[in-house]
């Protein structure tokens, strides 16, 4: 967008005005007494060679004579406006004309009238009232690009601080388990490339990488005893760790803000599975929330080729044979294929964020 900033004078002298009309006489005319407002002003006889100028530089103002070969007034009108709908075009009739030439010029998008012949004082006070007309229009413009500019900045500003909100809120639960910031940003990243691989827009890409580091947010209500043992839980201990899906959910349901309403989904559902055998509510395929089928598959992949406490990391071929043995159990086997297919993707996300 082009902007023009000054005093009233300095911005009339900043704008970009074009006469066309065939007869060489009628512009030089026409530049003469215009000297004093557009002392810029370009003329041009041939209509195409006008439009090719429009085509590839600003122009503010346009008049153009009615009555030229093969493109007439009304029809350069139009093919200029396709070009730059803010041109604001007066239209130049000879006295003979009739009032439908008039009338089709204003549904072209005319805004004003002179005849020929032109008389110099009534040129003046239009063309003023014109250009008054577009300086009020192009400083509405500047205003208007400036407080989108501002807007653009406080949303950015403001999104920034509520995906730092959302950073710290998905570490919270890393202090009540052994489970590292490498793996929320491993999880963020495969959920992201599984949701694009899936076809989900830009949106939801976003929404799932910043809300499936939540899945495990209920854990806070856990004990560390469960936690931190280092063998396997017996039943009751199980039953009692389930019990951060619900947790979860409640922390985070509530919310209006996109990304807590995702998150309370995922936390509530990335333990159940496909063939219904998972918890809290035994859900089956579709059933799932996509979520939470997504985010399952991220979060177990990355737990099985992770270092913990009580394990070594399983390579990337046995982790990815565990998939496929579970497609269709544990997993989605539409996300589980488009995930193992995109492996080397999935690879880079894990060497980058391997000592995250």
């Amino acid at each position: 967008m082009q902007t023009k900033t000054g005093t009233e004078e300095q911005m009339r002298e900043q704008l970009h005005v074009i006469a066309v009309d065939d007869e060489p006489f009628n512009l030089e005319l026409l530049k003469a007494i215009s000297l004093q407002t557009y002392p810029h002003m370009l003329i041009f006889t041939d209509p195409k060679s006008a439009l090719e100028h429009i085509s590839s530089n600003p122009v503010d103002i346009l008049l153009v004579d009615y009555m030229m070969p093969r493109i007439n007034g009304i029809e350069l009108m139009k093919l200029a406006h396709e070009i730059n709908p803010e041109i604001m075009t007066i239209m130049i009739t000879a006295a003979g004309d009739d009032e439908k030439v008039k009338l089709e010029a204003l549904k072209m998008g005319a805004i004003d009238f002179l005849k020929k012949p032109i008389n110099a004082a009534e040129y003046r006070a239009r063309i003023s009232n014109i250009t008054k007309l577009k300086l009020s229009q192009l400083i509405l413009d500047d205003f208007n690009h400036q407080l989108q500019k501002e807007v653009s900045k406080a949303t950015q500003a403001l999104l920034q601080r509520e995906q730092e909100a959302l950073k710290v809120l998905s570490n919270a639960a890393e202090y009540k388990d052994p489970e590292t910031a490498s793996h929320v940003a491993r999880v963020s990243h495969y959920s992201k490339l599984l949701a694009l691989k899936y076809g989900l827009n830009e949106e939801e890409q976003e929404i799932i990488f910043y809300a499936s580091p939540l899945h495990d947010i209920g854990k806070v209500g856990i004990s560390d005893a469960l936690l931190l043992k280092p063998g396997k839980l017996d039943e009751t201990e199980m039953d009692a760790m389930k019990k951060h899906c619900d947790i979860g959910w409640k922390i985070l349901h509530s919310s209006e803000n996109p990304y807590l309403k995702a998150g309370a989904i995922i936390a509530k559902n990335h333990h159940e599975k496909y063939d219904g055998s998972g918890y809290p509510q035994g859900l089956r395929g579709e059933q799932i929330p996509l979520y939470g089928r997504i985010t399952a598959i991220a979060d177990v992949f990355d737990a099985l080729t992770s270092k913990r406490p009580y394990k070594e990391p399983w390579p990337f071929e046995r982790a990815t044979e565990y998939l496929q043995a579970q497609s269709e159990r544990h997993f989605d086997p539409q996300l589980c294929e488009l995930f193992i297919s995109h492996i080397d993707e999935v690879r880079s996300i894990y060497e980058q964020f391997k000592n995250a």
